[in-house]
């Protein structure tokens, strides 16, 4: 228990529910596509859409969960999102024809970006505000933990030419959105909704502030956390001559990695102001993707683990700063919508990222475009950096 942080009860409650979703959802990730196409004869590009319906229903989610949450309070809002979650995962398991596909989707992506937001939220008035940096931190730990074991568990159990295989993968996947219900009804005190809630997303983008830490948020994913799924594996792939066998190695890397970094970076790193730690990320990030073109030189398999581990060091700087600033930042009356704005930094940054790599894998050899996600983190950690020297009660910097 040593690298533990002390958390009250009702936030255990909430985060080990958190991994109870995630081990389900790390069942089905590798495997939407591959489901949809080898199993049900769907066309790939048209799973491949399905795929993309995901990430356009969380637009729409991001808001609807933001303000569900100071309406209605973060707990029940995220017992919506889930229940939307667990309905959609649950129809997968059973979808055979194209509109199917996309109804399912839509719906898992519209539950998952209403739980997002409601989450933080959750977590954000479970602890106290000295207390954030810890809980998200642990938060982040736990997720990947669970998304890493939940990946190896079905790769042990799946049987690629069996519908029921998968289908039983989907309803466990459901089922483990369903369980997180029950843990959430023990902690009533909670999340609750404020007694005041006017205001809208109009007084969110007034903050200036916030806006500032929004845009520094997009910068992470479009150039860190996207790349990772959207250009890593085809440059790795081609240009590094890696197996595909062998990318199982680098992503086990990272995940393994932010596991076992989070809770050591939490305690060694946790002196530093927050805008300190958001630029030491933007370094790190840049150092990964610095890392990955050696990769693609002669550096094989090693050196695409290494470049992921140094990814997962940038990520467990950012999880104990970023989220809890803009927590720091919103009052309660716009907490929800402060969390679903700031979610929406990722939505976007995930839109957006495929697109600059599709692009850029396609300049050369794709070396161009990791030089140009290293320039980018470049800029990110000036942002940050920017943000610590104008730093006012505006954007809170506790040591």
């Amino acid at each position: 228990m040593g690298l533990l942080p002390r958390l009250p009860r009702p936030a255990w409650i909430v985060l080990g529910g958190d991994l109870v979703s995630a081990l389900g959802t790390g069942l089905t990730l590798p495997f939407f596509i591959v489901y949809l196409h080898r199993i049900r004869g769907i066309d790939l590009t048209v799973a491949s859409l399905a795929l993309a319906t995901i990430a356009l229903a969380s637009f729409a989610g991001n808001v609807i969960g933001g303000s569900l949450a100071d309406r209605f309070g973060a707990r029940r809002a995220l017992m919506l999102g889930l229940v939307c979650s667990a309905g959609g995962t649950a129809w997968l398991a059973f979808v055979t024809t194209a509109p199917a596909a996309f109804g399912a989707a839509a719906t898992l992506g519209l539950g998952n970006s209403i739980a997002w937001p409601s989450l933080d939220s959750l977590l954000a008035t479970a602890v106290d505000e000295e207390q954030r940096s810890s809980v998200f931190a642990v938060r982040h730990a736990t997720l990947n933990l669970g998304l890493g074991v939940g990946a190896l568990l079905a790769a042990t159990v799946v049987v690629v030419a069996s519908t029921r295989s998968f289908q039983e993968l989907y309803l466990l996947d459901g089922a483990s959105f369903a369980l997180c219900i029950p843990l959430l009804v023990l902690v009533p005190g909670v999340g609750r909704a404020p007694e005041h809630a006017e205001g809208g997303y109009r007084d969110v983008f007034r903050d200036r502030g916030f806006l500032a830490v929004w845009v520094l948020g997009v910068m992470f994913v479009a150039f860190g956390y996207s790349p990772y799924s959207a250009a890593l594996p085809a440059y790795a792939t081609s240009t590094g001559g890696l197996s595909p066998h062998s990318l199982g190695y680098v992503f086990a890397a990272n995940m393994l990695g932010v596991a076992g970094l989070q809770l050591v970076v939490l305690r060694v790193a946790g002196g530093l102001r927050r805008t300190t730690m958001l630029a030491c990320a933007a370094v790190a990030f840049a150092a990964a993707w610095a890392i990955a073109i050696a990769g693609g030189h002669g550096g094989g398999v090693a050196a695409f683990a290494a470049a992921m581990f140094v990814l997962a060091l940038g990520e467990t700087l950012i999880s104990p700063a970023l989220a809890p600033i803009v927590n720091d930042l919103a009052p309660d009356h716009l907490r929800g919508r402060y969390n679903g704005t700031f979610v929406l930094a990722y939505t976007v940054g995930f839109a957006v990222g495929p697109v600059l790599a599709g692009g850029g894998l396609r300049i050369g050899d794709g070396t161009p475009y990791f030089v140009f996600l290293v320039a980018g983190c470049v800029v990110a950690c000036a942002w940050a950096l920017r943000l610590g020297r104008v730093a006012t009660p505006a954007v809170p910097e506790p040591a």
